[in-house]
């Protein structure tokens, strides 16, 4: 895995509710779309990976379903997470 506990704790910092909430939806969808970028950057070097491709859209399945379960309980929350993380349906 290309990120250090330092990089995920600034990442549950930012987009949880502190350091040590790593189950929020947020903080799990803004992690998995920094790992999403890190395997597209990986994909676009090497095209024939199908291994690390089927791992690319698992994820981006389970961020879509952590997306649409914000949706659906919290619209505001959502709203602010797609902003802050740049990511559009």
């Amino acid at each position: 895995m290309h990120l250090t506990s330092e990089q995920k704790q600034e990442i549950f910092r930012k987009f949880g509710k502190s350091e040590t909430d790593t189950g929020s939806p947020e903080a799990q969808i803004a992690l998995f779309s920094e790992r999403i970028g890190h395997l597209t950057e990986h994909l676009k070097l090497h095209k024939k990976d199908f291994s690390t491709q089927r791992a690319l859209l698992k994820l981006v399945g389970k961020r879509r379903r952590l997306l649409d379960y914000l949706y659906d309980t919290d619209i505001e929350r959502y709203r602010k997470v797609v902003k802050a993380l740049n990511l559009r349906k």
